[in-house]
């Protein structure tokens, strides 16, 4: 996103050069606006042999299936927001077994994203789509929606598939 007038100063901002890349900055104050990626978190959630997903209510990819997932708050944790996004999706009550994986990606909106997906365990709670979700449902492994919404969420899937099927001796 290109601005045109410093957030600190309100003098305009012009292109400088600044670790070998092109920023935008202020020759007054000296701000340099930073494009960094959103953080998000992601939970992977299994019932015997089924994986927990959700219907996506907005855009991007509204209508498209998607694991519990969201953006982290400045004053969260990766894995308070996982928390957080599952109840506020599921109504589920959940806890983090472990780190699965750390996934860099395009948002629709051109932005970048590092999705950080945890595998966690369901300690309660009552089923129901809520917040972003339209539906939340429990999927077979082997048969899962078609219209999944992001390659990330997928990979991230597979890869804590084998996770468990290691843990679980095969």
């Amino acid at each position: 996103m290109k601005y045109r007038y410093c957030p600190i100063c309100t003098n305009e901002l012009k292109r400088v050069f600044l670790d070998g890349r092109e920023r935008q900055g202020c020759e007054s104050c000296g701000f340099i606006h930073y494009v960094n990626p959103s953080p998000a978190a992601a939970m992977v959630l299994f019932e015997k042999q089924d994986v927990l997903l959700v219907k996506r209510r907005f855009e991007p990819r509204s209508g498209f299936w998607s694991l519990p997932a969201g953006f982290i708050e400045a004053d969260e944790t990766p894995e308070q927001a996982a928390i957080r996004e599952v109840k506020e999706e599921t109504g589920l009550d959940v806890r983090i077994n472990q780190l699965v994986d750390v996934h860099s990606g395009c948002h629709a909106m051109k932005k970048r994203i590092v999705l950080v997906v945890y595998w966690g365990e369901i300690e309660g709670g009552s089923l129901k789509a809520g917040d972003d979700a339209l539906e939340a449902l429990f999927f077979p492994i082997d048969n899962l929606p078609p219209e999944m919404a992001f390659n990330s969420h997928l990979k991230a899937l597979e890869k804590t598939i084998s996770l468990r099927s290691q843990l679980q001796g095969g």
